[in-house]
């Protein structure tokens, strides 16, 4: 069961991540820097954010607080000259490397241990999903973004409004063609 929860939680981390790129592959650089007003996030702050979340979070994830003496956390919320898109993108990069390298390294035991967050002690299953709740509301954030900002030119990361049922379809024949021998 240990190695479920990792692969479930590995396999909607990368499912986050191939939406969220997906979404800010569709923003022009002025889109990814705007925000609607002074107390919004653009996608360069949420990405700036997340990726500084990873990085302190899943660096020695077993062995140091997650909250590294290191992290500005308050630096993420700011862009300065430096955050170029191109830098922000290596920073995130490096942050999903940091995160899906480490629980690709976690074995069952480890799920039996106890990590601190600031100080607090957790679960690595409570981190871990902790982590994951935290990544899915800002990425559905950027999402929302991106698709305010590309308006009409948005191309859909799921399923198209009114194609549900043509999907499902094309979905379970896809299936069903995998299971003939």
């Amino acid at each position: 069961m240990p190695g479920a929860f990792i692969d479930a939680t590995l396999r909607e981390l990368r499912s986050l991540n191939r939406a969220a790129e997906r979404a800010m592959a569709q923003a022009t650089d002025e889109q990814f820097f705007a925000a609607l007003d002074p107390e919004t996030n653009s996608i360069a702050v949420l990405v700036k954010h997340i990726s500084g979340n990873m990085r302190s979070r899943w660096s020695d994830f077993l062995s140091t607080d997650g909250e590294k003496p290191w992290r500005d956390r308050d630096a993420e919320f700011r862009i300065d000259p430096a955050d170029t898109r191109s830098a922000l993108l290596a920073r995130w990069e490096e942050g999903w490397q940091i995160l899906l390298g480490t629980l690709e390294s976690l074995g069952p035991a480890d799920l039996e241990r106890t990590v601190t967050i600031r100080a607090e002690p957790y679960s690595v299953v409570g981190a871990t999903q902790r982590s994951l709740s935290h990544y899915s509301d800002h990425i559905g954030q950027l999402i929302l973004l991106a698709k305010h900002f590309v308006g009409t030119n948005w191309k859909t990361l799921s399923i198209p409004r009114g194609k549900s049922q043509e999907h499902n379809a094309e979905f379970v024949a896809r299936q069903l063609a995998k299971q003939k021998p």
